[in-house]
């Protein structure tokens, strides 16, 4: 794009924020907001209810302090005939008069009363995160960008030579003198610490989150069960003790940018301890897949909803987790005391609830681990790249996808991903808004993946930034020209659809063009100022070489380094409590942007995949009214219905003038992948083909957080679906290039790492001609026989005591188990059939516990016995022998009295120490072993040569400390031998668990073992079902 054209878009965004700023200050100030069509100010409701308009309206100038930055920004605009920057300017430092005249100075003396309230002394019921990022925030960006901290092109404080004031804040320096007379001494940071005092009662929870809302002159006197209210008439009950306390992990959790710039700033600690512990008291209650619920309980820290997302409900919440990193990254530790000397009476510091923060979690590097899992979760379980890529609101513990919608406020999303040195997943994700953007000159609140429509009639757009916000900062990472030309697009349908007498207005319905009346603070706090950096390339922020920040509300922050000396700050320790695990490679470094393909004006649009947005949003049906710069678009009518159809027309790509787009431009195959349904016939059918049948039961049962199990196959829908990459499971014996994945079962969707079981007896011999059942040649599960505590019973005590008919020995030189270890502890098995099955298990045992006693004598019950399944490692090499023919083991849902095919077990300890005894091999049929010590051949060595018997040895099991997902599989490197040094005629099979202690003692409470052979499923090309599990 030209340089005199992108001057031109500068000059246009520099207008349109003086269009809605001019008309606020002259309209609206001191109230919070504009209505820009009818050209009144817009004030909190009379109705408390209205919380979608008083959560941020606190009555406080909110449009003048969300603008200040922005101004600040505008100030460094290069020279033009508008005298752009010196206006900016002259604006900024007059709106900072104009508030400390409204609200004082900070001060506790005279200077500190304003005319409409003391600081901000006001009687308005807020919401703490809306207040903390547009007020708090507002305040600090503007304060630093006074103080020079923050860059404005040719201004340099100048103070003034004496000061007889005396220092209220630690490091406060003589006043700033301004050209319009103002004295500039630190009156920003001084009401930033008054509004941000006003939100500490809402910190005052047993679960370190804040309670969602606070008022700004009463606290929290509407929630009754707060700590705060302890021994007090409040905590019993009263009026308004319904007050709901659902908050948000962004809510919650995204607080940690502003609090920590105060604290800095102040060198009051309370701020940065609260918002640190409220971001890790959200992480912490995350699920095992590493996802995070929209809506969170301030008093009980329970999910209220199963739904994980990216966009409202989470979306800050990822972004300060990498933004906290930046900020604070190379500075000292934080100071955790509290300043010395005379505090006043409303003093108040919720962080004495709590023990203090560890090192760790005050350390830089935690953050950026918090958001390597969660970026490693949302790519594994939220990103979609079926037709084009895209993220899911799925279920919190299993993943699967719940609804197949995206929302504006997930748009900030690409640009995170920019900023965190994912940009090839930042340019593929951020096509889609843009193909969005498009079709509706707008981004509608929600928009259905699946439908291809606005989602339930919430097609509003406030005037959101994060579109833009995303652009920017893609177009600072890539330097394409692209993303330039899409800032045009937005700028124009904002100029064109949103134009008021008297400001900016959002849009009720991005279709229809109706207009909404009101001009939020971040339009001109944030997508104003967006839209102004993408065209001023050399603003001073754009080159700034320090770890500075903006904000989820678009302020600029940074903490001065004299204030926070830089220190070595240590790596953080790895800790149980924070550390992390990341199932996919993340970016540690700024990766080189895309190569320009010769005789191409933008990398982006030479992209194979650049039209496969536009065919998930549908823009090919649609008219390319963007090119009609001719025509007049009448806003009153649906933007979709204004002109016919033209044949063949699409759109490609979409945002460029018609002088870069190639003639005969194609495109890569679209990525819809194979997926089919299988429908299974009815009972009868299913007999005759093989299948057998479990009438009665439920056809399908979900086993904890793992997958699904099938217990009927009779009318059942299966669809499936054919990947490129396969999900590894922790039973995947290595890489695949392609599998078949079991997608949904009837019309419930499963999640990615989602299991489907199904047991040999339900499945059959499978007589279809498309798939096979194949035998897992490297795979058994080891089934132990131990004793049911929930059936054996005596007067309410597990019958630990009762005899077995299976032999156990140790051998003289095995360590004896500590006295401690219980049948409770087989609920630290690795297994994965164990932990699926546990709910199934207290069904079927609780249907076996002994009535309620009687009067009547009972007779004597044998005891049963449940199954324990632990999959096993066959080894593999020159010295590996077969698994035995026993017979099958029954399944772990099975509690039984028989016992199994093998009875008496030996224990050997590491058996590295010389011979076993020779009545060993002729009296039990399985030797347990411990790994390590020796190799696996020379454990086998120290094995007596024998002649098999069914009353001898049948197989070796050796015992890893590893967790089964680690576990590797033996490997015996040359024949095996007998102690003295021959060939053994016999090999000893062996096989290999995980688990360590918890396992042995499982083995040495053992009845009885026995075998269970594995099989996969595969289609008539050989393509595995990678999550389908036969047992």
């Amino acid at each position: 794009m030209p340089s005199r054209r992108i001057a031109e878009l500068r000059q246009e965004a520099v207008d349109m924020f003086y269009h809605g700023f001019d008309n606020y200050m002259d309209i609206a100030f001191p109230e919070d907001e504009l209505r820009p069509v009818s050209c009144k100010p817009l004030t909190r409701s009379n109705n408390p209810r209205n919380i979608d308009l008083n959560d941020a309206l606190g009555n406080y100038s909110l449009t003048l302090i969300d603008s200040l930055s922005t101004l600040a920004i505008l100030a460094s605009a290069p020279p033009d005939n508008e005298r752009t920057g010196l206006n900016a300017l002259h604006d900024f430092q007059d709106g900072i008069a104009s508030l400390i005249l409204q609200y004082g100075d900070g001060r506790e003396g005279s200077s500190g009363q304003g005319l409409k309230a003391r600081g901000f002394d006001l009687d308005s019921k807020v919401q703490v995160f809306e207040t903390v990022i547009r007020g708090v925030g507002g305040l600090l960006s503007a304060h630093l960008f006074a103080i020079g901290e923050l860059p404005i092109r040719n201004y340099k404080p100048r103070r003034a030579s004496s000061w007889p004031w005396k220092a209220d804040v630690p490091g406060e320096e003589a006043p700033i003198l301004w050209s319009n007379g103002f004295k500039y001494d630190g009156q920003l940071l001084r009401l930033a610490l008054d509004l941000a005092q006003r939100m500490l009662p809402a910190f005052y929870t047993n679960t370190g989150m804040p309670y969602p809302r606070v008022n700004l002159r009463h606290g929290i006197p509407f929630y009754h069960r707060s700590p705060l209210h302890k021994g007090s008439k409040t905590r019993d009950g009263g009026a308004g003790s319904n007050e709901v306390t659902e908050t948000c992990s962004a809510g919650a959790g995204s607080l940690v940018l502003e609090f920590t710039v105060l604290s800095r700033l102040t060198g009051d600690p309370r701020f940065e301890q609260l918002a640190k512990r409220a971001f890790w008291a959200v992480w912490s209650h995350r699920s095992q897949l590493g996802l995070l619920g929209a809506g969170i309980d301030a008093e009980d820290g329970k999910w209220i909803g199963p739904y994980a997302g990216i966009g409202a409900g989470t979306d800050s919440f990822f972004e300060y987790a990498f933004k906290t990193h930046i900020l604070t990254s190379g500075l000292a530790p934080p100071n955790s005391t509290v300043p010395a000397g005379k505090k006043p009476d409303t003093w108040l510091d919720p962080n004495t609830l709590y023990m203090p923060l560890t090192s760790e979690e005050n350390s830089s590097d935690s953050f950026l681990e918090a958001w390597k899992e969660a970026h490693s979760a949302i790519k594994r379980h939220l990103y979609s790249s079926t037709h084009h890529p895209h993220y899911v609101v799925a279920h919190l513990a299993t993943g699967s996808p719940q609804t197949y919608w995206i929302d504006s406020l997930g748009a900030y999303y690409p640009g995170l991903l920019a900023i965190a040195g994912e940009l090839d997943e930042a340019i593929e994700t951020h096509l889609l808004y843009t193909a969005l953007w498009t079709r509706y000159s707008a981004l509608p609140e929600r928009w259905s993946v699946r439908d291809g429509t606005v989602e339930g009639g919430l097609g509003w757009w406030p005037g959101r930034p994060e579109f833009i916000e995303s652009n920017y900062h893609i177009f600072r990472a890539t330097q394409d020209p692209w993303y330039l030309h899409v800032g045009e697009m937005v700028l124009k349908d904002i100029q064109r659809r949103c134009w008021a007498e008297c400001g900016w207005s959002g849009l009720q319905d991005v279709r229809t063009g109706e207009m909404s009346d009101r001009m939020e603070s971040f339009f001109l706090g944030e997508t104003a100022k967006y839209l102004y950096l993408l065209f001023d390339p050399d603003h001073p922020l754009n080159s700034l070489d320090a770890p500075y920040v903006f904000t989820t509300e678009g302020h600029p922050l940074i903490i001065p380094r004299k204030s926070s000396p830089k220190k070595g700050t240590p790596k953080a320790p790895k800790s149980s409590s924070l550390e992390s695990y990341h199932s996919l490679e993340n970016a540690d470094t700024c990766p080189v942007p895309p190569t320009m393909l010769p005789l191409t004006g933008s990398p982006t649009a030479a992209r194979p995949d650049i039209f496969h947005a536009a065919s998930l949003v549908g823009l090919h049906r649609v008219p390319n009214y963007n090119a009609m710069d001719e025509m007049a678009l009448d806003t009153s009518k649906s933007v979709e219905n204004q002109w016919s159809q033209p044949a063949n027309h699409s759109i490609y790509p979409w945002t460029l003038p018609s002088r870069l787009v190639p003639p005969n431009a194609i495109c890569a195959r679209l990525p819809i992948r194979d997926t089919f349904w299988i429908e299974f016939p009815s009972s009868s059918q299913l007999a005759s083909q093989g299948f057998n049948i479990a009438l009665g039961s439920q056809p399908v049962v979900r086993v904890n957080n793992e997958g699904v199990l099938i217990q009927n196959l009779a009318g059942l829908t299966v669809a499936m679906i054919e990947e490129e990459n396969s999900a590894q499971f922790v039973y995947d014996e290595g890489p695949v290039s392609k599998s078949w994945r079991i997608l949904n079962i009837g019309t419930t969707p499963l999640g990615r790492d989602e299991k489907v079981f199904i047991s040999r007896e339900t499945i059959g011999p499978i007589v279809d001609p498309s798939f096979t059942r194949v035998r897992d040649p490297l795979s058994v599960d080891l089934v132990i026989q131990v004793e049911n505590p929930h059936v054996n019973k005596t007067d309410g005590i597990p019958s630990s005591g009762l005899p077995t008919s299976g032999k156990i020995e140790e051998s003289l030189h095995a360590e004896t188990a500590s006295e401690s270890l219980h049948l409770e502890a087989l609920a630290d098995l690795p297994s994965d059939y164990r932990t699926m099955f546990s709910s199934l298990l207290q069904q079927v045992t609780s249907a076996l516990r002994d009535p309620v006693a009687t009067l009547l004598p009972q007779p004597n019950q044998e005891p049963k016995y449940q199954l324990l399944s632990i999959r096993a490692h066959c080894a593999v090499g020159t010295g590996a022998a077969p698994i035995p023919a026993a017979p099958e083991a029954p399944d772990s849902t099975a509690v039984t009295n028989d016992p199994l095919s093998w009875t008496s077990i030996y224990f050997a300890s590491h058996n590295c120490d010389g011979k076993l005894p020779d009545r060993v091999v002729r009296a039990y049929n399985v030797i347990v072993m411990r790994r390590g010590g020796c190799s696996f051949s020379e454990k086998l060595a120290n094995v007596p040569a024998f002649h098999p018997t069914a009353a001898g040895l049948q197989m070796v099991v050796m015992v890893s400390d590893d967790d089964d997902h680690e576990l590797v599989r033996p490997l015996l490197e040359s024949v095996q031998k007998t102690p003295a040094g021959m060939r053994r005629a016999h090999e000893v099979p062996m096989v290999m668990v995980g688990g360590g202690e918890a396992t042995w003692g499982a083995l040495r409470k053992a009845r009885s073992l026995g075998i269970r052979r594995r099989y996969w499923v595969e289609s008539a090309k050989g393509l595995r079902v990678r999550n389908l599990i036969v047992v």
